[in-house]
């Protein structure tokens, strides 16, 4: 069995897959948090790899950047591999006066700028929502492990670099935490393929303060984060 974009043999992934943007941020996953993980994909240098966490078989697949290439993995993982939960993993710039850096924000739902989820469902809007039962357990497991966590609105851009800067007044005004690349896409297509999905980002930047992480921070923080979340998805 293989896609045009994934070459793992049939039944070679899990049926809950974590989905960093970054290949690298994959391989890092699968060699130094998963346990016996062997790599079962790497079409374009995009690696696929399954091992375990705490017992339970776990995949992940690295997606590129953007609501486009998330959408073609998520949707090929899916029909092709029989993946029936989709979890982001990654990165966002918040834009909330009270959302810190290196706090895990949970995305309960992704508005966005994508005409993705339009063309999905027939010209209207459709509410990107992550799986209750997903936010729950990620929420439980960030709990346990006393970390800050806030759960609620993102949104996704197709322009990493935006040229309207009033975007980030626009976004605080409405309560929306942060800012990434993938999320609405991936509920879109989580909800017209029918299974579950959920985006868990570290805040590594925040735009309205100009405040980043370190690269020590930043791979510090993702790490922490990514234990929570695979607690979470493991429970």
């Amino acid at each position: 069995m293989s896609t045009p974009h994934i070459d793992a043999a049939a039944g070679a992934f899990a049926d809950t897959v974590l989905l960093p943007g970054d290949p690298v941020r994959a391989r890092h996953i699968a060699t130094q948090l998963l346990q016996d993980a062997e790599q079962v994909s790497n079409v374009r240098d995009m690696p696929g790899f399954t091992g375990h966490w705490r017992g339970r078989r776990i995949s992940v697949m690295g997606t590129g950047m953007g609501i486009p290439s998330c959408s073609l993995y998520a949707t090929e993982l899916v029909r092709e591999y029989g993946v029936r939960r989709l979890v982001r993993v990654g990165t966002c710039g918040a834009t909330g006066a009270d959302v810190q850096l290196g706090d895990i924000v949970v995305a309960l739902g992704a508005s966005t700028d994508s005409r993705v989820n339009r063309l999905r469902f027939g010209g209207y809007d459709l509410a990107a929502l992550a799986s209750f039962d997903l936010v729950r357990s990620v929420a439980d497991a960030a709990q346990r492990a006393g970390a800050r966590v806030r759960i609620g609105n993102v949104f996704s851009t197709d322009l990493f670099h935006h040229p309207d800067p009033a975007l980030f007044d626009l976004l605080e005004r409405h309560g929306v935490l942060g800012v990434e690349m993938e999320a609405a896409g991936l509920y879109g297509a989580a909800a017209a393929l029918g299974v579950e999905a959920i985006a868990v980002l570290a805040v590594s930047d925040h735009i309205r303060r100009g405040e980043a992480m370190t690269p020590q921070q930043r791979a510090t923080g993702l790490d922490a984060m990514l234990r929570i979340v695979l607690d979470g998805v493991a429970a």
